[in-house]
């Protein structure tokens, strides 16, 4: 029923998006799909000022943690220009602000640490128990022939991320949506990526703006769009913790803490299929009543 681009094909043209033109020293320039929604997307832009910070950096120094803004909304048909201005280099981690510009004025702005490997005490939580498999779960296919008239921009916009709801969407009518605490997602990159542990990091942060808000609407049963919800990132941290490839299964465990004063805090753990806990991410979302 969609006309969407997927798979390798739509893996190559995030790709391209994040493969950032270099203008000069500590300077880049992206540009958004040439398909997409009103506003770029707050996924894509952070994913570009990381690829930025981290073409500044050591490879061998894996970006372990970045904290980033949603200033003002990103217009899709003007490219967008990232200045990095280098912090700090020390002996174990390099910590970099990048900054995204459009028209002289900042729409996103991050800092990010990267981190020599070490080794050192090694721990985390359990994976969820009782969650299926990515082969149980329904496709994205399958929730929009289920939901034609719910999906809006996810039936048109390219899908390099296979998504896989264990629960329902955040887009899918408040009558099919009970209330549940937690929001899970199988996701990966739908076709292969190269070996760059810089480009996995910046295809997680990008995947991991897709979802992570829903799991303050789904506390309430409430849903995106007529009828419910309209919302905007306003700020996302993301915390790596172990090696991991973005091509391969990964389980989005989401909750949301709290949501008072038209803003939602949603917080999520990221683990492989063996499960390993390879990522957490928190975020704060603006959240308003569709017309007011």
């Amino acid at each position: 029923m969609s006309d969407a681009v997927v798979g390798q094909v739509a893996v190559d043209q995030l790709l391209e998006v994040l493969d950032l033109k270099e203008l000069g020293p500590f300077r880049f320039r992206g540009v958004s799909p040439r398909v997409g929604p009103q506003r770029v997307f707050g996924g894509q832009v952070a994913g570009q000022a990381l690829v930025a910070a981290g073409r500044t950096v050591d490879p061998a120094r894996l970006v372990h943690s970045l904290h980033g803004y949603f200033v003002r909304p990103g217009d899709p048909t003007e490219p967008i220009e990232y200045q990095v201005e280098s912090i700090r280099d020390g002996r174990s981690f390099s910590v970099r602000r990048s900054v995204a510009l459009q028209g002289g004025r900042t729409i996103f702005f991050m800092s990010a640490s990267f981190h020599r490997q070490e080794e050192g005490l090694d721990h985390h939580a359990p994976v969820p128990p009782g969650v299926p498999a990515p082969d149980d779960v329904p496709t994205m296919a399958d929730r929009l022939a289920r939901y034609p008239d719910r999906a809006g921009i996810w039936a048109a916009i390219p899908r390099p991320i296979d998504v896989r709801y264990v629960g329902e969407p955040g887009w899918v009518a408040p009558g099919d949506r009970p209330p549940d605490p937690h929001q899970r997602v199988w996701m990966r990159i739908d076709g292969q990526l190269p070996d760059d542990p810089l480009l996995h990091a910046c295809a997680l942060t990008y995947a991991s703006d897709l979802t992570l808000l829903d799991s303050v609407l789904s506390v309430h049963g409430e849903v995106w769009g007529p009828g419910g919800v309209v919302g905007a990132s306003l700020d996302h941290a993301l915390w790596f913790h172990r090696t991991f490839r973005a091509d391969e299964w990964f389980l989005y465990d989401c909750w949301s803490p709290s949501a008072s004063g038209a803003r939602g805090l949603a917080t999520g753990r990221m683990f492989t299929e063996e499960g390993r806990h390879v990522a957490t991410a928190v975020q704060e979302g603006l959240l308003r009543r569709v017309g007011e």
